[in-house]
């Protein structure tokens, strides 16, 4: 399977889609942090249409958001997905603009895709209706971002690029992700989904990989989750391997976006990729380790309804 192949333009007339290929990228030791993202939205019935996301995270200023909607997308001949003729992401390369905002970076990676699934039929089958991978869980980054008169360099900062697809947003999700200068990273899915007109408990898909040996979460096994907008406290099992934890993300510092979703209606998207986190990871039949990340850990909060205290970015998809 490949990680980084944009399924849209296979995507039957009449039927509903979504697609993104995004990235998050955060200075090694401040607590700066970039988040793009390039969207196919698609109406059952309708042509695709494209957006660009971009949010620049800076501790204690609050986010600077912008988005470029309407544009064309595209895929092939080397590139992942393109938005329009100016925005792209291909191997080893993001470039792009919106608003008052430009980048061009670069990344690398020494690490496998991250396929969040724990089955590979359950990314042709029509359930679940999200499906997740992370062609880079743990990503290099270089290159340069503008904001305004400001330029600033990502050389040396650290992050991943992730790809996600499907016919219906979760009806609730959470997104964690960290890395370490060291190479350590987690990078965790957990979403509540309608079956038969029943809210399901949260169901977690990812993995942590620790001294370069990678550990599965979630699946079947169950998650411990009380989330809300700016905070997260979890405790997540996989096969040989508990992760728990707590986020701390202000609210300050948490930029809000409406999804809409394929089939009408929509979702608020809370996202901080400056946020802090404690968590204690407990191998079967090994030492513990606990990490302390500040100011580089993703928290994004999926929710069906507007939560106060975030004001939301008023751009709806294309």
């Amino acid at each position: 399977m490949d990680a980084t192949e944009a399924r849209f333009p296979r995507v039957r007339a009449s039927n509903g889609h979504y697609e993104s290929f995004y990235l998050k990228a955060c200075h090694p030791d401040e607590p700066l942090g970039v988040w793009i993202r390039y969207t196919v939205h698609k109406k059952p019935g309708e042509e695709p249409a494209a957006a660009v996301w971009f949010t620049f995270f800076e501790r204690g200023k609050g986010p600077v958001a912008a988005k470029e909607s309407g544009v064309v997308p595209a895929a092939g001949d080397g590139a992942w997905i393109r938005a329009g003729d100016a925005s792209g992401m291909a191997d080893g390369r993001a470039f792009g603009w919106a608003g008052n905002a430009w980048w061009e970076l670069t990344f690398e990676s020494d690490e496998e895709p991250l396929f969040h699934l724990p089955s590979d039929w359950m990314y042709r089958a029509p359930l679940p209706k999200t499906k997740l991978c992370s062609p880079l869980p743990d990503a290099r980054f270089g290159g340069r971002i503008g904001l305004g008169d400001r330029q600033i360099s990502l050389d040396g900062w650290r992050g991943m690029v992730g790809h996600n697809w499907g016919a219906e947003h979760a009806e609730r999700w959470i997104w964690l992700h960290w890395t370490t200068a060291d190479g350590e990273w987690l990078d965790v899915a957990v979403g509540r989904v309608i079956i038969g007109g029943m809210t399901t408990p949260w169901v977690a898909n990812g993995a942590v990989s620790l001294e370069g040996e990678r550990h599965a979460i979630g699946g079947r096994r169950g998650s411990d989750i009380r989330e809300a907008p700016g905070a997260c406290e979890f405790h997540l099992a996989g096969r040989g391997i508990t992760v728990s934890g707590e986020v701390r993300a202000p609210l300050e510092d948490t930029v809000g976006w409406v999804y809409a979703d394929p089939g009408g209606g929509e979702h608020h998207s809370l996202n901080c990729s400056i946020a802090d986190m404690l968590v204690r990871i407990e191998p079967k039949e090994r030492p513990h380790r606990a990490f302390e990340i500040r100011g580089s850990v993703a928290y994004e909060l999926g929710v069906r309804e507007h939560d106060h205290g975030v004001e939301m970015q008023p751009f709806p998809d294309p």
